[in-house]
């Protein structure tokens, strides 16, 4: 069982642990590449291995404008982490008070005082503290002098490519699906509760479930072949989703609508999990309903090949 904790105050037995620190946004190979090599870390040394990572994440806090920009919700991330062999998570709200604590500070209190971590796994552009003050460089100085080792592992490449989050997320925004669920080692999926809608899909003979993407990144809009499957429901569906603003309605709010084959019920106020399995064409604006109707069939027999 996977310890969760929501501050640094952390129970004995998850002191002097393998301590894992950023926002491991995806959970992508290159962050299974680090857990796989702090598990080599704890079966030599006997230890136990803990995450720290912090919501909202860093740079979404100090840039308030930058809404759509995760690959994985908290929700998905924590699930993900938990299947990598970890002992115990610690997710810290990052707010403004967290946000001015001196570098120093943070090794003192928090990664001797409070976790005494015996070994500290960070990426090469790690930074942290107060205006970022702290880096890789500045925890190695402190090393003897606060009992901890930094490990520091080379970056995972693929193709001669940093495999990285913001590197999905430039795959995705492009309609790479396939390129960015291979980094991931999975189907890239969006999370989140259906809404009532205005029901077009339902009055040209296709209802949807509508999802709000919230602060997801955006994907390029598009039609895509989804996998749907509900919270506590081992029951999976595949379908057909539109990720987009809908330009033949003029939505102006981008939302994700999927359509299910072979389903009649009502899912309002139900969690789905979306996993995107291809993308089959680009957004479009048609002249009518009809035309739009014909479009929809087409884009129906591509995703149910898939």
């Amino acid at each position: 069982m996977v310890k969760l904790y929501k501050n640094f105050d952390i129970n004995i037995n998850h002191k002097k642990s393998i301590i894992l620190i950023g926002n491991f946004d995806g959970v992508h190979l290159g962050h299974q590449k680090l857990f796989k090599l702090a598990k080599l870390y704890k079966k030599k040394y006997k230890l136990k291995i803990g995450v720290i990572n912090f919501d909202p994440m860093p740079k979404m806090f100090f840039n308030k404008s930058l809404k759509n920009f995760r690959l994985s919700s908290i929700d998905q991330k924590l699930n993900l982490l938990k299947n990598l062999g970890v002992d115990f998570i610690v997710t810290k709200k990052f707010d403004k008070k967290f946000s001015k604590t001196k570098s120093i500070n943070f090794i003192k209190n928090i990664l001797s005082n409070k976790l005494k971590a015996k070994f500290i796994f960070v990426s090469n552009n790690f930074r942290f503290g107060n205006k970022r003050e702290g880096d890789v460089k500045f925890l190695i100085q402190n090393e003897k002098k606060y009992n901890y080792q930094v490990i520091k592992p080379k970056p995972f490449l693929i193709n001669k490519k940093i495999v990285s989050s913001s590197l999905i997320r430039s795959y995705l925004e492009k309609g790479f699906l396939k390129k960015a669920n291979r980094l991931l080692n999975r189907k890239w999926s969006i999370n989140g509760m259906v809404q009532k809608g205005r029901q077009l899909g339902k009055k040209i003979g296709f209802p949807t479930c509508n999802i709000d993407i919230k602060n997801y990144v955006l994907a390029k809009p598009g039609v895509y072949a989804v996998r749907v499957s509900r919270k506590n429901n081992f029951k999976i569906l595949k379908g057909i989703a539109n990720l987009g603003f809908r330009p033949t309605f003029n939505q102006k709010k981008i939302l994700l609508e999927v359509h299910l084959f072979n389903f009649s019920g009502n899912l309002y106020n139900k969690d789905l999990s979306v996993e995107f399995l291809k993308f089959i064409r680009k957004e479009k604006k048609f002249k009518n309903i009809n035309k739009l109707r014909s479009q929809i069939k087409l884009d129906l027999k591509i995703a149910k090949r898939t």
